[in-house]
């Protein structure tokens, strides 16, 4: 159980990552001054939202695609 948090957390993570550096690409040149703008701003928490909303599609395709592959390996053990 704790390895699939881990798989999970490690994948929200991943999704994070990629989100804010597909949105803000001035992270991998200057991440201090993004982090000031952030902190100015107040908005701690949208890229963290943002991600929870992805991961969240994700995972109920991951749900569907799981439960469709069990469907059909069931007909096929038949």
């Amino acid at each position: 159980m704790i390895s699939i948090i881990k798989k999970e957390i490690v994948f929200y993570l991943v999704i994070l990552f990629l989100l804010a550096i597909a949105k803000h690409s001035d992270l991998l040149s200057s991440p201090v001054i993004r982090f000031a703008d952030m902190q100015s701003l107040g908005n701690y928490f949208h890229p963290f939202l943002w991600s929870a909303g992805v991961y969240l599609v994700i995972l109920i395709l991951r749900i569907i695609v799981k439960f469709v592959k069990k469907i059909f390996n069931r007909g096929e053990k038949k």
